[in-house]
């Protein structure tokens, strides 16, 4: 009786694991964020495993199902559309509700997008806190100023189409001259990773509008 939780690449096909392959390949059901995206992974690898949809709008409503099918003797492994479920993908709701009801859940290492984002910054990562994404409105503020002392290395995920506006509030809060980097496309043909002031930073992306996924990670306070 176990759930299976199985990264899957954020970009390049090759970072996935072999263990995850046959894992994927055993099981009796995926559950997949989303099938479309995940169908090209499962064919690339020649996985026919069935998937079922497992996303943030339905998965309180599919959560005790999939625990029934676990103790019922099924191996189930969750995947997200890429990196490892449950941070900052769905995941959490039914890796809590399986434990609650004594069903082991194994956790495979593998691709996550803020780790290489985090090594490549150049700041300190002995210490560290993911903070995922900013609230788009109610709090977004708050949780900012929250911020303002905090001295760990900060990382944060955020849309391309927000990158200028995040960098400039935090610029605002935690001042102009505070040392950050922003990756994109982590893993991917056009990998990028600017380091340097979050006003140099802003200056840079306000002419170089982003695209991709984005981890911004952001020096503590000193």
């Amino acid at each position: 009786m176990k759930l299976y939780v199985v990264p899957t690449p954020i970009g390049n096909l090759e970072d996935i694991t072999l263990r995850a392959i046959r894992v994927l390949k055993e099981a009796d059901i995926i559950l997949a964020e989303d099938t479309r995206t995940s169908g090209f992974l499962l064919k690339h690898f020649d996985i026919k495993t069935p998937m079922q949809s497992h996303h943030k709008f339905n998965e309180h409503k599919t959560v005790d199902s999939i625990v029934q099918r676990i103790m019922s003797g099924q191996m189930v492994a969750l995947i997200s559309d890429a990196g490892t479920p449950a941070i900052s993908d769905p995941g959490f709701l039914v890796v809590r509700e399986c434990i609650e009801n004594g069903i082991d859940v194994e956790c495979l290492p593998g691709a996550t997008a803020f780790v290489p984002a985090l090594v490549a910054s150049g700041l300190p990562n002995d210490r560290f806190c993911f903070e995922g994404f900013l609230p788009q409105k109610k709090g977004r503020q708050t949780k900012i100023n929250n911020l303002a002392a905090e001295t760990r290395t900060m990382v944060f995920y955020e849309s391309p189409f927000r990158v200028v506006k995040t960098l400039t509030q935090l610029s605002e809060i935690f001042g102009p001259e505070r040392k950050a980097s922003v990756s994109r496309e982590i893993s991917k043909i056009y990998e990028e990773t600017k380091r340097g002031t979050l006003l140099e930073l802003i200056e840079y992306f306000t002419l170089h509008q982003p695209k991709g996924e984005i981890v911004i990670i952001v020096a503590g306070f000193e």
